[in-house]
């Protein structure tokens, strides 16, 4: 009972002595905070014949890869919360964009989706990242995107 009561002791104790030195900024997964270097040119975003394929059986994925490309920049500047940084090497949510990966993943969808529209209504990369960061895009609809 005593070694019991000391593991659950040290074991809370570990927990809370990393909560108190956790970095709560290394939980935002890999983006940019500044837009790509003057002259530098981005990997292309899917387009046209690419979009098609068992990748593509739904109007939304097309939909959404068509408005990343209009906002290549601000995709750049954005971080994707389904933790491809880790689990893909993706340093941002553009990457997503860059194969097949926005297609089937509907973290990345959502918030490519939620990026075009925020930024249809002015709003910064960073005003943007901040809403993704509150998880905002959560509420984007991918079924009413719909076709063009």
């Amino acid at each position: 009972m005593k070694q019991v009561l000391l593991s659950l002791t040290l074991g809370l104790a570990t927990v809370a002595g990393y909560a108190q030195w956790s970095n709560p900024a290394d939980d935002i997964p890999a983006y940019h905070p500044d837009p790509p270097a003057h002259g530098t040119e981005l990997p292309a975003v899917l387009s046209g014949s690419q979009l098609t394929g068992p990748y593509y059986r739904y109007p939304w994925q097309v939909k959404v890869y068509q408005q990343a490309a209009k906002v290549p920049n601000v995709l750049y500047q954005l971080p994707c919360y389904c933790r491809c940084d880790k689990a893909l090497g993706h340093t941002s949510l553009h990457s997503c964009f860059e194969g097949t990966h926005g297609a089937i993943c509907t973290t990345c969808a959502k918030e490519g989706a939620y990026a075009y529209k925020m930024t249809q209504l002015g709003k910064t990369p960073k005003e943007i990242r901040d809403g993704i960061e509150r998880k905002e895009y959560e509420q984007i609809d991918l079924d009413q995107l719909g076709g063009s």
